[in-house]
């Protein structure tokens, strides 16, 4: 898998007290899902977080996220982010409660 272990363990630590986290290799990455809906994941170049489009400015103005394109095409609602935000404890923690919010709208699979 090409995606950093480090990174991955970080957001199980996040994860660890949020009931119904699974998780699933995807897009050659790794991804967090929350009553089977995706949250956030790791990859080859960094993270991204589910934050849904109504979250997405307030996202893009944390400092190392930007639009998610992974397939040149830009997937609203997504945001890639850099590791060294995912590393910052304090802009890892404002994208995982926006990531949350949203996810918690959604029925479970």
């Amino acid at each position: 898998m090409a995606y950093d272990e480090g990174l991955a363990e970080i957001l199980r630590g996040d994860l660890v007290d949020l009931p119904g986290v699974t998780e699933k290799k995807m897009f050659g990455g790794l991804a967090f899902l929350v009553g089977g809906n995706m949250l956030c994941g790791v990859h080859s170049g960094g993270a991204m977080f589910r934050v849904g489009k109504e979250n997405e400015a307030q996202a893009l103005a944390i400092e190392g996220v930007r639009p998610m394109d992974f397939t040149g095409r830009r997937m609203g609602g997504f945001v890639d982010v850099a590791d060294e935000a995912v590393v910052d404890e304090v802009r890892r923690a404002r994208l995982m409660a926006l990531g949350c919010a949203f996810v918690e709208t959604l029925p479970a699979k």
